[in-house]
């Protein structure tokens, strides 16, 4: 038997996925409403933390933060059975997980962290990417438990806390997306360009198939081989700036790029591959 705590987005689909595949699943959530709405698909909904995680042998939980985590799981600690293991998909920092995985040991349980790239539709479908990392012995125990509940299960090794450390780097490239997308949009407005011709250029030119070797050309360091002069890349930026200036429309990150564009052409590097401009952090 599970418990789940957190009935948000994700826990609230994770716990009907379940349901789904004949688990039987205890629910607890801050606001009781949340939890009582999940009896209506097969879920036992308790009032008292304690009481929704007696008697299960996982005790899956997702909430905000690493104060969150914590306060939730000491509240819920005396309704542990011995050997209840639990499961952490909370977006926390490393040192959080790290830190919990070693209390909860100490106190008698298991702990792995195991944070997903997981939309609320991901968690219903049972598709999306759940990360793990730690004692091996553990997560070998534990996946075939978490497999059925996700799309591909990512095992990053024996390094606790790796896991958190590679959902936080990926959650950053997400926020960087969405504010680089939010910048094309106002170019785009600035120049008569809207959404629709921007999703029409996409889909044939599409910059994303080229994330994987971007990111191997800036690992690489070819400075001295230019693809794009950082010079010329400037110019753009430049371009976009005034636009968007003329048209009022607001730019959030591209500002921000050129100021460090100015930097490294003011230390010379004018005539290298722009991607120069991530030489302090390669």
């Amino acid at each position: 038997m599970r418990a789940f705590l957190g009935m948000g987005l994700l826990g609230s689909n994770f716990t009907k996925a379940l349901i789904n595949k004949g688990e039987q699943v205890q629910v607890w959530n801050r606001t009781t409403s949340r939890a009582t709405a999940l009896e209506a698909f097969g879920a036992k909904a308790f009032t008292n933390v304690a009481d929704a995680v007696k008697g299960a042998d996982y005790v899956h939980i997702v909430v905000k933060d690493d104060a969150a985590v914590n306060e939730v799981l000491a509240a819920a600690a005396p309704g542990f059975k011995p050997g209840t293991v639990i499961i952490d998909h909370t977006t926390t920092t490393v040192e959080g997980a790290v830190a919990r995985t070693k209390e909860w040991k100490d106190k008698g349980f298991t702990y792995l962290h195991a944070p997903v790239f997981m939309g609320p539709g991901n968690a219903l479908d049972s598709s999306g990417y759940m990360l793990v990392s730690g004692d091996q012995a553990v997560v070998n125990k534990l996946e075939p438990v978490l497999a059925p509940m996700t799309g591909k299960l990512l095992n990053f090794g024996e390094e606790t806390g790796k896991a958190a450390a590679m959902k936080l780097v990926g959650n950053s490239f997400l926020i960087c997306l969405t504010a680089g997308l939010t910048d094309m949009l106002s170019v785009g407005k600035a120049l008569g360009v809207n959404g629709d011709d921007i999703l029409t250029l996409l889909a044939d030119w599409n910059p994303g198939m080229g994330v994987t070797s971007r990111l191997k050309r800036i690992l690489s360091a070819p400075y001295d081989d230019p693809s794009w002069e950082l010079n010329m890349a400037r110019k753009d930026a430049g371009i976009f700036i005034d636009s968007t200036a003329k048209a009022g429309t607001n730019l959030n990150v591209i500002p921000v790029v050129a100021q460090v564009m100015d930097e490294w052409i003011a230390k010379g590097f004018g005539n290298k591959d722009w991607t120069v401009i991530s030489k302090d952090v390669v």
